[in-house]
């Protein structure tokens, strides 16, 4: 079987990661790509650009959930890796409405690697052999990190949000069916992702479309928060990487080395527009920063320590925040074809995230 007629499937392959996975699948390998997205909110086939017109892409308009539809795609495809990065994946949101997170996130999963699994019962040996199927998850399942402290792929498992929490159960889910149906899995946990055509919900894109609407840039609470940043293409060269090389059964954490509180992130964002796209009165954007109420059971700090990936299968970052995040504010300030529709028909970049008597929290974590 040559690599062309080889198919690798994508869910949640609209959104962010997923789209800047598929444009890296089709532009530097052989494969066939086959894109599973139902089309939330958050999914957008415009972030897939030219590489819709390839032959060798294929779109299924499919919700993970559905069982009879997924086991379809199996056959149809006869796929020889999935790459799973179907998922509700806003903390905030998460806070206002977690059953989604539920539906999509553990359900989802749990459909996702049945099918899997009675279709690699399917296949001779040789075809087995090949199969794997990555589970992309998060950092936010480890919980806040302690200062000094890094996660490793050893460390204890802490979710302090629903959808952390139910990432850490899909998580648990895939390395189940791992061990129980010896299923060729592995398991991803990156840092906070940035890059184009993220949705405007996220952050670094809602400063900046914030800052150039001349609205309020409001941070949470004291915006101490530190991040791990990873450029959304170092991410997903990591993900090719751990499918082409990994050990099944293994988890590999996936950070940029790049660690920022919240405030200085939207001090940079502000800085970089100051430079780029002045303000009519001469002043600077920073100007337009607020402290706004601090989120429910906020995580206070997440550190990777991606020492594995570097170690045992050569995978480094490559991109250097300063740059990817000036190359970020230009890519927003020279696509509003992509984001207006977004901010006139699907988010306006409103607060979400404020729970009706949620506890209070200390140092990131629910007291």
């Amino acid at each position: 079987m040559t690599d062309q007629s080889r198919a690798l499937v994508v869910t949640g392959g609209a959104g962010f990661i997923g789209s800047a996975l598929i444009r890296y699948l089709i532009r530097e390998t052989a494969h066939r790509v086959v894109n599973v997205d139902c089309l939330t909110y958050a999914g957008n086939l415009e972030s897939l650009g030219e590489v819709t017109s390839s032959a060798r892409y294929h779109f299924e308009p499919v919700d993970i959930r559905i069982a009879p539809e997924v086991r379809r795609l199996f056959r149809e495809y006869r796929p020889d890796g999935v790459l799973h990065l179907a998922a509700e994946s806003h903390v905030d949101r998460s806070i206002d409405a977690p059953a989604a997170f539920l539906e999509t996130n553990v359900v989802g999963t749990f459909t996702l690697l049945e099918a899997a699994r009675g279709f690699l019962q399917s296949l001779p040996q040789v075809d087995r052999e090949r199969f794997r199927f990555v589970h992309v998850s998060t950092d936010e399942v480890y919980g806040s990190a302690a200062e000094g402290v890094s996660f490793t792929e050893e460390s204890r498992y802490a979710p302090n949000s629903p959808y952390a929490a139910s990432k850490a159960a899909a998580d648990h889910l895939v390395r189940a069916w791992g061990v129980t149906y010896d299923l060729p899995v592995l398991t991803t946990n990156c840092s906070n992702n940035y890059g184009p055509c993220q949705f405007p919900e996220k952050l670094i894109p809602n400063m900046i479309l914030r800052g150039v609407e001349g609205r309020d840039l409001p941070v949470y609470g004291d915006g101490r928060q530190i991040r791990d940043w990873l450029h959304v293409d170092d991410h997903v060269r990591a993900l090719w990487t751990v499918l082409e090389q990994g050990r099944p059964g293994a988890y590999y954490n996936i950070g940029g080395r790049e660690q920022r509180e919240n405030i200085e992130v939207v001090k940079s964002i502000c800085d970089i527009l100051d430079e780029v796209r002045p303000r009519s009165d001469g002043l600077s954007y920073r100007r337009q920063i607020v402290h706004s109420e601090d989120r429910p059971g906020h995580d206070r700090r997440y550190a990777i320590d991606a020492t594995r990936l570097a170690r045992e299968l050569g995978w480094t970052p490559s991109i250097d925040f300063e740059a990817g995040l000036r190359a970020t504010v230009r890519w927003y300030l020279e696509n509003p074809d992509w984001w207006q529709p977004i901010r006139q028909r699907v988010y306006q970049g409103h607060r979400l995230g404020v729970a009706q008597n949620a506890p209070h929290s200390v140092g990131g974590r629910n007291v």
